[in-house]
C-alpha cells in the first residue's frame, strides 16, 4: 500500500516558524483569549493582537460597527487597556501557547511607539511586532505616520533601535504609492510587511440623516476590498525582499491562495472571523486540499507564482 504523502504547511518569517500560514487580523481576534472556547488556538498559524498603546485608550463613540454589503465599517478607535495591563494580562496568558504572536503596536508620538515596542521586546515573550502606522503623530499636527513615506521610514528606525525581535509594519491603502512606503520603511530596517489595513468609508441612515458609526466615519474592510488588497500585494512584492503577510477581504481558501500566488507569503483573515471564529482553520484545510489536488510538496509552492509580463 503506498504511503499517505500529507503537505507540508509549514513556512518560516523572520525566523519564525508557523504550523501553517494562516494568522488573525490584528482587532478580529481581540488578544485570543475571547477565541479559545470556539477553537483550538495553537492550530492556527499565528496570532495578531489588538493595538497595544502606552496608556488605557477608551476607543471611539459608539455605533462602532455597521455591516456593509460586501464588508463591514468599524470605528473602534484602539480601544485597549494600556501597556501595563496587556504585559501583566494578556502577553503572559498568550506566552503559554504554542502559537506565534505579533503584538500590534500604536501610538501618537515616535516616542510612544518606542517605549511600547522596548518594554514589550524585553519581556521575550513575543514572536514579533506589527508596527501600526496609521496613527496620527500629535507632535506634527496630526498628520499620520502612514500618509508620508518619510515619517514612516523614521518612525521604523526608531523602533528598530529599541527592540531584538522582528519588526513588521502594516501598511496602509492611505498612502499615494504603497510600493514607494514598503521601500522606504524596509530600507530603514523593517524585517517584514502586512497589508492592507481598511479603507476609509462611510454609511448614512437616510430615515434620520445621520452616519452610521459615532465616529461618522470608519474603515472597510471585508471581500469589497479584497482585489485592491491583491493589487497592492502584488505591487509591493516586486518594490522589496521581505517577508509579506497579504490581508484584506479574504473569506474563502481561494481568496488566500491567490494572495500568497501574487507574493505574499502568509495571510491573515479579519472581518471573517466576525461570521466565523473557527473560519481560518477551514482555510488552512481549503488550502491543504487545493495542494494536494495539485500535486505540491509544500505551502511555499503558492508565493508569488503570478509573474508580470516584464518579469
Amino acid at each position: 500500500m503506498a504511503e499517505d504523502k500529507r503537505v507540508d504547511l509549514g513556512i518560516e518569517l523572520s525566523g519564525i516558524r508557523l504550523r501553517n500560514p494562516v494568522l488573525v487580523c490584528s482587532g478580529t481576534y481581540g488578544n485570543g483569549r475571547e477565541y479559545a472556547e470556539w477553537l483550538e488556538l495553537e492550530a492556527l498559524g499565528g496570532l495578531m493582537t489588538k493595538s497595544v498603546t502606552l496608556a488605557p485608550c477608551p476607543g471611539n463613540a459608539p455605533p462602532r460597527l455597521w455591516e456593509t454589503p460586501s464588508g463591514m465599517l468599524n470605528s473602534i478607535g484602539l480601544e485597549n487597556a494600556g501597556l501595563e495591563r496587556f504585559l501583566a494580562d494578556e502577553l503572559t496568558w498568550l506566552s503559554h501557547l504554542d502559537l506565534p504572536v505579533w503584538v500590534n503596536v500604536a501610538g501618537f508620538s515616535p516616542e510612544e511607539y518606542v517605549e511600547v515596542a522596548g518594554e514589550i521586546s524585553r519581556t521575550g515573550l513575543a514572536a514579533a511586532l506589527e508596527l501600526n502606522i496609521s496613527c496620527p503623530n500629535v507632535k506634527r499636527g496630526g498628520i499620520h505616520f502612514s500618509h508620508d513615506a518619510h515619517e514612516a521610514a523614521a518612525l521604523v528606525e526608531l523602533v528598530k533601535a529599541e527592540i531584538e525581535i522582528p519588526l513588521y509594519v502594516k501598511l496602509t491603502p492611505r498612502c499615494t504609492d504603497i510600493a514607494h512606503t514598503a521601500a522606504m520603511v524596509a530600507a530603514a530596517g523593517a524585517d517584514g510587511i502586512s497589508m492592507i489595513n481598511t479603507f476609509p468609508a462611510m454609511a448614512v441612515d437616510i430615515e434620520t440623516a445621520s452616519p452610521r458609526l459615532g465616529n461618522v466615519t470608519g474603515g472597510l474592510s471585508g471581500p469589497a476590498i479584497h482585489p485592491i488588497a491583491v493589487r497592492m500585494v502584488w505591487e509591493v512584492a516586486r518594490a522589496v525582499d521581505l517577508p509579506i503577510i497579504g490581508m484584506g477581504g479574504i473569506w474563502t481558501w481561494k481568496d488566500a491562495v491567490e494572495m500568497m500566488m501574487v507574493g505574499s507569503d502568509a495571510v491573515a483573515v479579519g472581518t471573517l472571523n466576525f461570521a466565523d471564529p473557527a473560519a481560518p482553520l477551514g482555510i488552512v484545510d481549503g488550502i491543504a486540499a487545493f495542494l494536494e489536488r495539485k500535486g505540491m510538496d509544500s505551502v511555499t509552492e503558492l508565493v508569488d507564482m503570478v509573474r508580470g509580463e516584464d518579469e
